[in-house]
């Protein structure tokens, strides 16, 4: 199917009743797990957050970001539809990018320059605290693993100490470069962050078809999930993962076996790089093997396989250890709220945060693929690529979250930690009837407004 085909035709039931039903039932789990969550804290922190299943306060505010954030809603709802079918294909690409950074920063402009933007990534915990320990770089990471146990001499902040270290000499390398500081590094991670609408746009297109990608742009570009991208490091790992499966799909789709090499290898380094960001993004060859599913091929793995290689070498060969440093997180885990935060609530919890960050939209959405399924073994629609990947790829970012909540190592937070998962699933509200998508967007930019200015986020 070419580029510029139609939307795949999926079998299965497509009552807008249903829709309604669905957005509704992931609604109603929200609700439920945080009535059950103020019901278990009535009299003690037991879930060991301030608001279950969010990492937030009840504090209604507004800010100077609130009349910015209720404008980029508007027009996107009202001109993001029709845009996305008669802009140029690159066009797309550019609105839909500068669409999201103006809806992320606007909406971390709701909590003031301050406390929504320049102060985020320099609070205690956060990464830019300690950047003075990685003056020099050689013996900070042959020792990094040294530091990672509560106990222990000088240990790190929760986010590096929970991070490897790829995180951390992130900014690292920005503070080299002259770009240090709190503004400058919430600045990179919302530009990085906000830059996964065109990575998944482009894959889209590749897999499912143009019209599949047009029809999602609106949706990516006014995810809820802008809440936390604005400001939190996990925004930034997201957009790394979404380009490493863009570059995986260019290969897989590309006749030619230069492009298929350099765009394998390039898919590879940043699945490596993803995996020094952050530990569960090991997790992310759950939607690397669906995109090689869809694209009916092998052919980039061997190069993907020698990229990932690459970062892993020189991560080792400068003395660190993933998989050591990997077991004593998780004996540190256990050491602080993973230790005590009772996994029979936030195995759902975890859940709940997916629905807020994804919204109720993507629910809907998501119900059209998942009944399609059935359909698709039944009929010659297994025959279709497009179809197939319609359905294939939100089930891999789905299978990737349901093995993170398993592990129980995702327990609370989970908002902003799997946002390289849940920030693609509003995509999938794209094929929802056209002549609903304002509507269905609306109910995305509420979600995120309510979200911000009902809740102090604690990113």
């Amino acid at each position: 199917m070419s580029p510029s085909g139609h939307l795949p035709r999926l079998p299965g039931r497509t009552s807008r009743r249903r829709d309604v039903a669905a957005a509704g039932a992931a609604l109603l789990l929200f609700a439920v797990l945080a009535g059950i969550g103020a019901w278990l804290q009535r009299d003690s922190p037991v879930l060991r957050s301030p608001l279950p299943p969010l990492e937030a306060w009840w504090r209604p505010h507004t800010g100077p970001g609130t009349p910015l954030a209720v404008t980029v809603a508007v027009l996107v709802v009202a001109y993001g539809p029709p845009l996305a079918v008669r802009l140029p294909w690159r066009g797309l690409l550019w609105s839909g990018w500068a669409a999201a950074m103006a809806w992320t920063w606007s909406l971390a402009l709701v909590d003031g320059w301050r406390r929504g933007i320049a102060g985020r990534l320099d609070e205690t915990g956060e990464y830019l605290t300690q950047l003075h320990r990685f003056d020099d770089l050689g013996p900070a990471l042959r020792t990094y693993t040294d530091h990672i146990l509560i106990g222990s001499p000088q240990n790190w902040t929760t986010h590096i100490a929970g991070h490897p270290p790829g995180a951390v000499l992130t900014f690292v390398g920005l503070d080299r470069i002259g770009l240090g500081g709190g503004t400058w590094a919430a600045a990179f991670v919302m530009t990085a962050g906000t830059s996964l609408v065109v990575a998944v746009l482009v894959t889209l297109r590749l897999l499912v078809g143009e019209q599949a990608a047009r029809a999602a742009a609106p949706f990516l570009a006014l995810a809820p999930g802008a809440v936390w991208v604005g400001v939190a490091a996990d925004g930034y790992f997201a957009a790394v993962a979404a380009w490493s499966l863009a570059l995986l799909a260019v290969a897989a789709t590309r006749r030619s076996p230069v492009m298929c090499a350099v765009a394998g290898f390039g898919g590879g380094l940043l699945f490596g790089a993803s995996c020094y960001l952050s530990y569960g993004l090991v997790l992310l060859a759950v939607p690397a093997a669906a995109v090689l599913v869809c694209a009916r091929t092998a052919r980039p793995l061997p190069y993907a396989l020698a990229g990932a290689a690459v970062v892993l070498a020189a991560f080792t060969a400068a003395g660190f250890d993933w998989w050591e440093a990997y077991g004593l997180l998780r004996t540190r885990y256990y050491q602080g709220y993973g230790g005590v935060r009772p996994y029979s609530y936030w195995f759902f919890g975890d859940i709940a945060t997916a629905v807020a960050a994804a919204g109720i939209a993507s629910a809907a959405g998501l119900r059209r693929v998942l009944t399609a399924a059935p359909g698709l073994l039944r009929t010659r629609a297994w025959e279709s690529r497009p179809a197939v990947a319609a359905v294939l790829l939100p089930c891999g970012f789905l299978l990737a979250m349901l093995a993170a909540d398993l592990t129980g190592m995702s327990k609370a937070e989970t908002e902003r930690i799997w946002l390289p998962f849940t920030l693609w699933l509003p995509a999938f509200a794209g094929f929802l009837p056209g002549r609903d998508h304002r509507g269905w967007l609306a109910v995305q930019a509420v979600t995120a407004l309510l979200l911000n200015h009902l809740l102090l986020t604690a990113w």
